[in-house]
């Protein structure tokens, strides 16, 4: 791992769970100086109530972040569902605050979590189920499932689910289940080479994806690659790309699978 590898994720482990962004931190130091300048200017031309609240990083910034990959994933499939018009919608652990609330606000959505929700969302139909589990009588329930940035967690414990190495797999089973024939599924997870990152996540070898898929009657129809900092690759389906993708340290798979098990 390079060296500004090693920085990145260091940085990432104090800002998201000891909460001290250290890349922030140092902007915001960096700032000081043109935070007096511009108060003073402002303060001579302005004769009422000042209180101090500043803000000194987000000078630094755009109007608005489009090179994360959740950024990317949640529009292209909530795109992909509003063209595709599916009966019934299932989702299964994606991120409620990006994609969920971009589907909810065109069409009802059904979500399965490990976690609870206790808000109640216009248009989100919420259930709490642990997908490592079979979820009873759903079998062929749905014609359209999506379950974006999350099956990487199964097993881990991170989110309170039950220590379980084959996680990914018995969730990836039991979604499977739930999508009637010839629906279409929605997943993306980190991909590249091989390893479990604890207890953050899998990357997986794209190649163990699609097999995992096709044990269980679900055909590639595309695969989108999201880099780091947000630039977009299609790929073909063959195994020259897929191989050079599992040797790559990190990306974001998007794929889409159609269930056929007549094929």
């Amino acid at each position: 791992m390079s060296i500004r590898n090693v920085l990145v994720r260091l940085n990432w482990i104090f800002a998201e769970q000891f909460g001290v962004d250290l890349r922030k931190a140092l902007r915001s130091a960096l700032g000081v100086p043109r935070y007096v300048r511009d108060l003073l200017r402002f303060r001579s031309g302005y004769a009422g109530r000042i209180e101090l609240l500043p803000c000194l990083h987000d000078w630094h910034q755009e109007g608005g972040s489009t090179k994360l990959e959740y950024f990317w994933q949640d529009l292209l499939v909530a795109r992909k569902i509003f063209a595709a018009k599916p009966e019934r919608h299932v989702d299964v652990g994606s991120l409620v605050g990006g994609f969920v609330a971009h589907v909810a606000s065109f069409r009802d959505i059904e979500v399965f979590d490990v976690r609870p929700i206790n808000a109640q969302i216009p248009g989100v139909t919420f259930k709490q189920a642990d997908l490592m589990q079979p979820v009873p009588g759903m079998a062929d329930y749905c014609d359209s499932l999506s379950c974006l940035h999350a099956l990487e967690h199964f097993g881990l414990g991170r989110y309170g689910d039950p220590i379980d190495s084959k996680g990914f797999e018995h969730g990836f089973v039991n979604m499977a289940a739930l999508l009637k024939n010839k629906g279409i599924f929605y997943l993306s997870v980190p991909i590249g080479i091989d390893r479990v990152e604890f207890n953050a996540h899998r990357v997986f070898d794209p190649r163990a994806i699609v097999k995992l898929a096709t044990q269980h009657s679900l055909r590639l129809s595309s695969l989108t690659v999201i880099h780091t900092g947000g630039r977009l690759e299609t790929i073909a389906h063959d195994e020259a790309q897929l191989a050079s993708l599992a040797a790559q340290r990190y990306a974001l798979g998007l794929f889409v699978f159609q269930k056929r098990p007549e094929l």
